[in-house]
């Protein structure tokens, strides 16, 4: 009995390991390049708010929260947060979130919490928490799923030798490869960021995340399912771009927010 218990615990473990590893590097290095794009009223916003803590510390709290299985709202209802269906052909505005919610209905949700003065300082601590996170997961490409694959975590794939599926690729496979920390990527792509890019990127319009997602989507499903380096190469440089964007949009949104 004591060794079936043990091996519980094991599972358990290696499960919420997998949960907890999804796209935590570039989520981290969204928050890390954000933070150095914040107003100083934005700045002092968050730090009362966060207290210590960074934006690339909360960037991946709510992925994080998704390993509560006995908790309904982390285990449940805040699931479809995460991602928006928008079919092939389609475009979001015709289609709109579904009667359980999606990333777009959330940010608007916790929008609207963070600047209701009547929210306590812990309802909009999570509400910028999840903010952060959405900008993130608007700018995958593949957490504007086609609502056919489970934003390509159906397709089955090989990557580098190994089994995986398209979504975990782009998640976190590619820059895994790179191998380098979260501090090492957003050095490196932060330095390539140029004052013109920030005037192109500086939109807080979600659709228009949602609409840049959507066009991408459609040139990254592969023909092949066997990845190797050449997919690595013709795809880093847009994931790339993704985060950097992400980072940019993060602090423009929050400058909006708290200029308010």
């Amino acid at each position: 009995m004591q060794k079936i218990q043990i091996l519980a615990s094991f599972l358990i473990i290696i499960s919420c390991a997998n949960i907890l590893a999804l796209g935590q590097t570039g989520h981290r290095v969204t928050g890390e390049i954000a933070q150095k794009y914040l107003t100083p009223e934005a700045q002092k916003a968050v730090q009362e708010l966060l207290g210590r803590q960074s934006l690339a510390e909360i960037t991946t709290y709510v992925d994080e929260k998704r390993a509560l299985k006995d908790n309904e709202f982390w285990a449940k209802t805040s699931v479809p947060y995460h991602w928006v269906t928008v079919p092939d052909g389609t475009q979001y505005e015709d289609v709109g979130p579904p009667k359980e919610g999606d990333a777009a209905y959330a940010l608007k949700k916790y929008t609207a919490v963070l600047n209701d003065q009547k929210s306590s300082k812990e309802e909009r601590a999570l509400a910028l928490k999840f903010i952060v996170h959405i900008i993130g997961d608007l700018h995958q490409p593949l957490h504007v799923g086609t609502g056919l694959d489970r934003g390509g975590n159906n397709l089955k794939v090989k990557f580098m030798g190994r089994n995986s599926n398209l979504h975990s690729v782009w998640d976190s496979g590619m820059m895994k490869q790179r191998n380098l920390s979260y501090t090492e990527w957003t050095d490196w792509l932060n330095k390539h960021i140029t004052e013109e890019d920030i005037k192109n990127w500086s939109t807080t319009d979600h659709l228009v995340w949602i609409k840049e997602s959507y066009d991408i989507r459609q040139s990254i499903y592969p023909k092949d399912t066997n990845l190797s380096y050449a997919y690595l190469e013709k795809h880093l440089p847009t994931l790339k771009m993704r985060i950097q964007q992400a980072g940019i949009r993060i602090a423009a949104y929050l400058n909006e927010q708290f200029s308010k």
